[in-house]
């Protein structure tokens, strides 16, 4: 699952900065960046990493960005991305609350509002009619590889309603708004059954909008294989049914639309691993568990939602790995019952099968470029761990793991 070369780098960040630590492998970037060209704008959900150094790669590779707080904007303004004039913008910003902080920053910087519900429509027109948004639409349904992943459907708060549309035309017709598309995202891990919903509820309600709009979005949630048992999505088959749809508002239009893709996960997430160094190995009656310094204060996805990872096992001198497997339960350091890196949704610990452990071997969670140092925390004070970045064989530290006072500072006087 590691290459050698792959092994080599990361004991060598370990002998020089400790461990934990998380690696992105800019190469595999590129490479899904490449798989989504035919769309004809790329917007990264920059929430997945929003480092600033993943960003200025996004940026070079002339990827937009979807921003969903006032923190992301101003991490892709730090990054570079502004909002020229073009065929589309380089900053959005997506939520279904505004506050008037972020009202005046996106009025400043030009930035397009995607909006969730109708009081954005109201709050931003009166400070400014004529301001650019997208309509997130709730189809009324979703799907997603957890319910906490399913973003439409009535359990879902995200989007505007699909059958109170009316209400947000009205306020954009009201402010003078300039409706640049509508938006679709349902959830994380869509299957083609639900992408074809979404593809015609997009249909629909595209020719119901009396306003002639230029764009449609895709939204994101194209579903990744976390483990081996897992299959790629077919590109190919998610852009045809798209471009479909696309086809068939540009019919009713009678002229081009725009057809944008809103990759998070995918762009980003089998670059990334977290490495981690046991620590502890306990026996507890029939389970074995092994016991590492990181935990969900670094890597929250299995305890939240239940996610799998592939892991691997570096042996402490790189030795040839041991033919003895042994079942093992894979836990963090955190004074928690639930730090547990495998487990079910249930929150039950699993077992995966690894070679025999041994102090001070490395634990390497494969899968966390996306949703993994994003969401990352200082639970039990914990100090933020630092980030490597892979370009082209050569390792650059893109954030240095955070100090004590660093992490005391805001309390202090």
């Amino acid at each position: 699952m590691l290459n050698q070369e792959l092994k080599n780098t990361i004991q060598e960040i370990k002998h020089n900065f400790g461990t934990p630590f998380w690696l992105y492998d800019e190469s595999k970037i590129l490479k899904r960046i490449q798989s989504l060209k035919k769309f004809d704008v790329i917007r990264y959900a920059q929430k997945a990493n929003s480092n600033i150094h993943i960003l200025k790669i996004m940026l070079k590779n002339e990827i937009c960005v979807d921003s969903v707080s006032l923190g992301e904007i101003e991490r892709a303004n730090l990054a570079g991305f502004s909002n020229r004039e073009g065929r589309a913008s380089s900053i959005v910003y997506t939520s279904d609350i505004i506050d008037d902080e972020t009202i005046r920053r996106v009025i400043e910087l030009n930035i397009p509002i995607n909006v969730g519900s109708p009081q954005m429509l109201e709050q931003i027109g009166r400070v400014k009619e004529g301001h650019r948004v997208w309509l997130r639409i709730n189809p009324g349904f979703g799907h997603g590889h957890s319910n906490k992943t399913n973003t439409g459907g009535i359990n879902s708060k995200h989007g505007n309603w699909h059958e109170s549309l009316n209400e947000c035309y009205e306020l954009i017709k009201k402010y003078k708004l300039n409706l640049v598309g509508l938006h679709m995202h349902i959830g994380s891990g869509a299957d083609y059954n639900h992408l074809s919903k979404v593809c015609d509820a997009m249909v629909k309600h595209a020719k119901e909008c009396p306003f002639p709009i230029q764009a449609i979005s895709a939204g994101g949630g194209i579903p990744v294989p976390y483990t081996d048992n897992e299959k790629e999505i077919d590109i190919e088959k998610y852009f045809s049914l798209w471009d479909k749809a696309r086809k068939e508002i540009e019919s009713f239009y009678k002229k081009r639309i725009i057809l944008e893709i809103e990759p998070g996960s995918l762009l980003v997430s089998d670059s990334g691993y977290l490495v981690t160094e046991i620590r502890a190995l306990k026996n507890m009656g029939s389970n074995n568990f092994v016991i590492t310094n990181s935990g969900f204060n670094d890597l929250m996805r299995p305890a939240m939602y239940g996610s799998s990872h592939r892991i691997s096992l570096i042996k402490k001198n790189d030795t040839k790995e041991e033919t003895i497997i042994q079942p093992s339960i894979i836990a963090g350091s955190l004074c928690e019952s639930g730090d547990v890196f495998t487990q079910d949704s249930s929150g039950i610990p699993q077992k995966i099968n690894i070679p025999e452990p041994q102090i001070e071997d490395l634990i390497v969670i494969h899968n966390c470029g996306a949703y993994g140092a994003s969401m990352s925390s200082n639970y039990n004070s914990k100090p933020l761990s630092p980030e490597f970045l892979l370009r082209e064989s050569k390792y650059q530290i893109i954030r240095k793991k955070q100090s004590f006072s660093q992490l005391f500072q805001l309390e202090l006087d």
